[in-house]
């Protein structure tokens, strides 16, 4: 969910699974097989290879479209001297500091940047820099990828004491980010901080990075892996029909290994096991579309990683939003928005595949997106009332087009519901999570933003699109959390809008809706089963992320509009609150044609609650920086903007700002050209540090 953009998605007794690929004669086979029902979900454990084989082969065949299984695309220092400040480190006191901005208290998400106060740790074309915050120098670096291979990827962070897990996705991380695709060498780095770094250990899986969640040194990590399979290429003369009985048929004759994930571990030592998730221990809910596997790694950063593995427990389903509680860890998928080929084909008669309609791709109606690009200035937040899915081709071999007899037009399969799924995880016990329950409601999610567990219940907010998109509503639906059934909903959210921003804060909610104006709804969820919008309201633009300030104060971040709805730029607006009856808006800081990056990555957005400076990166026609503000309970008020050196050369360009860090009495800025330090008060320059 930066420039890894955020945006992000078991049978009843999921139990830990074991590294081996198959299960060894007279080894522990754990558990049984246990099937069980829940509500609208129901969640079964594979009975064994030929049940799991035959099953994957019916779903994915079904989904699977001319160009295989496609994605909705986005728009587009000496080791003495290390040891000895770590020492002096020990016996002084950290200077006091902010950290990464987060959804819940106590729960670490990964980022582009750490800090404990006493030093910043970054990684940079796939090299970890440690920069000492007295000295304001690199201290160490390590060099984490081969070659070329990392370079120009940034990579996300998280650190407990003194061990730092790198989350490394290489490829396109943007096209992973928001459509979850594959993107080729995943890996996980545990990297020793104490001394001179050294790499502990490497986990790759097989799949695509999705999320993770650290609670004390425990670490959740969330890979979703594709069908290893290869698709056919398209070949002058074939029809889309050709296509998809061509890759039926090759999801036909495909192993079950071709879906049971890889891990391959190299421990601290240098030795490397390989090994599969065993196919009765893969779980599935009873409506799944066989074209991808969560699996849920677990890591002890104290304990490090060992050849015994990181004890996975493995979804057959699909997931894109992960969020986390100190006692769960839940994941939320919706396979029909992400994935383009939305209407179930009929399955292929037996023996010979038949050619079928191709299925029509959707349009899919997106939050605004506005990704900083690597190396060179980001462009303006232009929010877009739509962005078309495309279809990616998956890996291709040239191949004789599969023979088929003259289609037979066949009707065109109704639209399925828009629904979302909600898996729980219990992670209050070392090791593999415990799986809880699931629960079904209708829409999609926006971000992890709409998930909030209180007090027993989960919150969940979705827009529901219909056909023409403009009979679109929102609704809060709040669930039981020991068994996800729906014990209360709260409806007709934003007719014919779509949700911006959610922000739950204990027994009350808020949401911010928008196609011209700007609605916002507080939510009073006192009773789960009798939710209720106590107020609303109304005002152009919106919040596409809301952050709680002082006492019956909140603070938005998104854009201002026209009555039409049209964008005019950033703006910062300060809410009250504390009647729930009558929110209204108390101040607003508007920059004409601009974008933030924090309307769509939280970890962007900076507040220090003690002063009430609030740091905001900013992107102009001619300028990028970060915008400092200071915040109080009665207005927003500008104080300057701070920017990175320009990068000189053939193409001369201001490195945009991605992240803003209080440590000591000093702003910290991050960008990918480097690390500015800039005094608090005066917003003076007093150090610049290059990573290039």
């Amino acid at each position: 969910m930066n420039t890894l953009i955020r945006t992000t998605v078991a049978a009843a007794a999921l139990a830990a699974v074991t590294a081996a690929c198959t299960t060894s004669p007279g080894g522990d086979q754990g558990p049984p097989p246990v099937r069980t029902s829940l509500g609208a979900v129901r969640l079964v454990a594979y009975d064994g290879c030929d049940d799991l084989l035959e099953e994957l082969r019916e779903r994915s065949a079904a989904n699977v479209g001319p160009y295989g299984f496609g994605d909705a695309m986005p728009m587009m220092v000496g080791q003495d001297s290390v040891r000895s400040e770590a020492k002096a480190r020990a016996v002084t006191q950290s200077p006091e500091h902010s950290t990464t901005n987060v959804h819940e208290a106590g729960v670490d998400e990964p980022d582009l940047v750490k800090t404990d106060g006493e030093r910043l740790i970054t990684v940079t074309d796939g090299t970890l820099r440690v920069i000492d915050t007295a000295t304001r120098k690199i201290t160490a670096s390590l060099r984490l990828t081969e070659g070329e291979g990392g370079s120009g990827f940034p990579a996300d962070l998280l650190v407990s004491g003194d061990r730092a897990l790198v989350l490394m996705a290489g490829g396109d991380i943007m096209y992973k980010r928001i459509a979850g695709g594959p993107v080729g060498d995943t890996r996980y780095v545990l990297v020793d901080l104490a001394g001179e770094p050294k790499v502990l250990g490497t986990i790759k899986p097989q799949g695509s990075y999705v999320d993770a969640r650290l609670v004390g040194s425990t670490v959740r990590l969330v890979t979703r892996s594709r069908p290893d399979v290869v698709f056919h290429e398209r070949r002058p003369g074939s029809s889309e029909s050709d296509l998809i009985a061509a890759n039926r048929a090759v999801i036909a004759n495909a192993p079950a290994e071709a879906w049971l994930p890889r891990i391959e571990i190299t421990d601290a030592s240098g030795r490397t096991t390989q090994s599969r998730v065993p196919c009765e221990r893969v779980s599935h809910p009873a409506d799944y579309t066989g074209t991808s596997m969560l699996t849920v790694h677990t890591i002890d950063l104290a304990q490090g990683i060992t050849a015994a593995g990181t004890d996975p427990i493995t979804l057959a389903a699909d997931g894109d939003i992960v969020y986390g509680t100190g006692q769960s860890l839940y994941v939320a998928s919706n396979p029909r928005w992400w994935f383009p080929v939305v209407r179930r084909l009929p399955p292929p008669p037996s023996p010979r595949p038949t050619a079928v309609a191709p299925a029509e791709e959707p349009t899919v109606t997106d939050p605004p997106i506005a990704p900083t690009t690597t190396g060179s200035t980001p462009a303006a937040t232009v929010p877009a009332e739509t962005v078309p899915a495309e279809t990616v081709p998956a890996e291709t071999v040239p191949v004789e087009t599969v023979p088929a007899e003259t289609p037979t037009p066949e009707p065109t399969p109704a639209q399925p519901p828009e629904e979302t799924e909600v898996h729980r995880f219990d992670i209050t016990k070392p090791g593999a999570p415990a799986y809880v329950a699931s629960g079904k409601v209708p829409g999609r999610l926006l971000n992890q933003y709409a998930l909030s567990e209180h007090d027993g219940h989960l919150r969940v907010a979705t827009t529901l699109n219909r056909s023409d998109g403009r009979d679109s509503s929102s609704a809060v639906y709040v669930l039981k959390a020991d068994t996800m059934e729906k014990v209360g909903e709260v409806g007709g959210l934003g007719k014919g809008e779509r949700i911006y921003s959610v922000r739950f804060i204990g027994p009350v909610g808020y949401c911010v809706t928008f196609r011209q104006v700007d609605p916002l709804y507080t939510l009073d969820l006192r009773d789960p089963a009798h939710p209720r919008v106590t107020g609303e309201l109304k005002i152009t633009g919106y919040s596409a992320y809301l952050h709680p300030a002082a006492d019956g104060r909140l603070i938005g971040i998104g854009q201002e509009a026209s009555e039409k709805g049209r964008t005019l730029g950033t703006q910062v607006s300060l809410f009250d609150v504390s009647d729930p009856a009558a929110p209204r808006r108390l101040s607003q800081f508007f920059q004409r044609d601009s974008g933030s990056g924090a309307e769509w990555d939280p970890h962007a957005f900076l507040y220090w609650p003690k002063t009430g400076l609030a740091v905001v990166p900013l992107v102009q026609p001619d300028k990028s920086g970060a915008l400092v503000l200071r915040i109080d309970d009665k207005e927003v008020r500008r104080l300057g903007m701070i920017e990175h050196p320009e990068r000189r050369g053939e193409y001369p360009y201001r490195p945009g700002i991605e992240r803003s860090l209080v440590i000591g009495d000093s702003i910290w800025t991050v960008s990918y050209e480097g690390v500015q330090v800039n005094d608090m008060e005066t917003l003076d320059s007093q150090v610049w540090i290059p990573l290039r």
